[in-house]
């Protein structure tokens, strides 16, 4: 089945949030407009968007309300990659120019804290202090994960706890968070909020191991940047912690910087690919996504449930 066959009874709902996507970054200034607007319209799967409108399925759903958390989200999501090219120095993402490659990184810098505040004003309509209680410490993980990733960088000593707590600060957290707020704001009965959070954090920590695998596994056109690119940008993710148990391995591994041509780059992607790192990364994804699916049993039953089912197995098997 397709991704998006999953939720098509969501269909008109997602073609307003992605028409309030667009309105809720117009700016007066046309080249900070254009620059939020930039990212936005490069695409991507609207993942959290969708984790608020289907947990918002399992009480008082009302789209003119939870549109205003959908975009929020998503926003926050978006400044966050943006910072995040800057950081990294990165040129291209969804196969597009970045807003710090189109302008430069003071644009960058300046159109994501502007995202970020137009997330925080959505949020502001929504009477729910649990809710910015939970956006609130969510924000804060989230930009301790960038520096925890900054910290990292290169460091090739670090060990699978490392890892995990950085990608659930970087990932897991902000698909939590969707759940979370979509059943908050449309009043879920307690027991049901939990289930749904519970479901998004380890949903969100299988989907970035499997983006981790997929640096690895996929090409250049499928990605969208060059293959590799998370460890030749210093990121030690899942694949690579797991291949450096092999000495002769991490011996290479460590050898990687970024001036490494893309032949130096390919000769160490096929050594973590061939010494079963790749299927070991996948197990790991595997047992977070077998949680998720246990979550999702304790769900009442209704068309949401049965889309939080497919997805999360789609996540599990996905190519891209």
């Amino acid at each position: 089945m397709k991704f998006k066959m999953m939720y098509s009874f969501l269909n008109k709902d997602i073609d307003i949030v992605e028409k309030a996507l667009e309105e809720a970054v117009y700016a007066d200034s046309a080249l900070l407009r254009e620059a939020s607007l930039h990212l936005l319209q490069a695409g991507g799967k609207r993942i959290r968007p969708l984790f608020v409108l289907l947990a918002a399925k399992f009480g008082e759903y009302d789209i003119h309300k939870i549109k205003k958390v959908a975009v929020s989200l998503e926003l926050i999501h978006a400044a966050s990659l943006i910072h995040d090219d800057v950081i990294d120095d990165a040129s291209i993402r969804r196969g597009q120019p970045t807003v710090k490659a189109k302008w430069d990184n003071r644009i960058a810098t300046y159109t994501g804290d502007y995202i970020f505040a137009r997330a925080l004003e959505l949020m502001a309509e929504i009477e729910k202090p649990q809710a910015h209680t939970i956006l609130s410490h969510t924000m804060v993980e989230l930009v301790i994960g960038e520096l925890e990733q900054m910290k990292d960088k290169y460091r090739f000593n670090q060990n699978l706890r490392d890892y995990l707590r950085r990608i659930k600060r970087k990932t897991a957290l902000l698909i939590e968070s969707s759940c979370q707020l979509g059943a908050i704001t449309a009043n879920v009965d307690e027991k049901t909020a939990w289930n749904l959070a519970k479901y998004g954090y380890y949903v969100g920590m299988s989907y970035q191991i499997i983006d981790d695998i997929l640096d690895f596994t996929g090409t250049e056109k499928e990605l969208g940047k060059p293959s590799g690119g998370d460890l030749l940008q210093g990121n030690i993710t899942l694949p690579a912690l797991i291949a450096m148990e092999n000495e002769a391995i991490a011996k290479e591994i460590r050898k990687v910087h970024e001036k490494m041509t893309k032949e130096e780059m390919e000769e160490i992607i096929k050594l973590i690919i061939d010494c079963g790192a790749i299927e070991r990364a996948r197990n790991i994804s595997n047992q977070y996504l077998n949680k998720a699916l246990i979550m999702v049993e304790q769900l009442p039953d209704n068309q949401a449930k049965t889309a939080l089912r497919n997805i999360a197995k789609y996540i599990g098997k996905r190519k891209f």
